[in-house]
């Protein structure tokens, strides 16, 4: 083999190996991605039965029923559709109705959110984007001082 030979098959193989590399991370975190979906969106069949996502809006007020066993019922609003949610597990602190919320999981057949993870928001600087901006469209968000836009 002639020099350029050689330094071609040593950068074909490299770019092999990267090839590769890239393959194998993103096959890995493919079952990590969690898209997030509003109400809306899952109203509006843009969510897919059994699919592991993102449910974020807030928390209708009068939607909370809790059974034995952890069990706890709610629904999540973003003004315009509500989808229902059922939760088998320790609820964080700032967990009530009004209260800001996304939740991980799938949705059922039937059109129930089985959520796998409850996240409260603390404020609107730890909510996502995607919810804020859905709120601020339907006209549910508040600014610092308390009031509507």
């Amino acid at each position: 083999m002639t020099r350029k030979q050689k330094r071609l098959a040593v950068i074909g193989a490299i770019g092999l190996v990267l090839f590769a590399a890239t393959g194998l991370i993103l096959f890995a975190l493919s079952g990590q991605i969690a898209f997030f979906r509003s109400p809306s969106d899952v109203v509006a069949g843009k969510a897919k039965t059994g699919e592991f996502f993102r449910l974020g809006g807030l928390v209708q007020p009068g939607s909370i029923t809790r059974e034995e066993g952890q069990v706890v019922h709610f629904a999540v609003t973003d003004g315009a559709q509500v989808v229902k949610v059922v939760y088998r597990g320790l609820l964080p602190d700032l967990f009530r109705e009004g209260q800001g919320v996304v939740t991980e999981g799938r949705l059922d057949a039937g059109g129930l959110f089985s959520a796998t993870n409850v996240l409260a928001k603390h404020d609107e600087n730890y909510m996502p984007r995607e919810v804020s901006d859905a709120l601020k469209q339907q006209g549910h968000w508040r600014d610092e001082k308390g009031s509507k836009p």
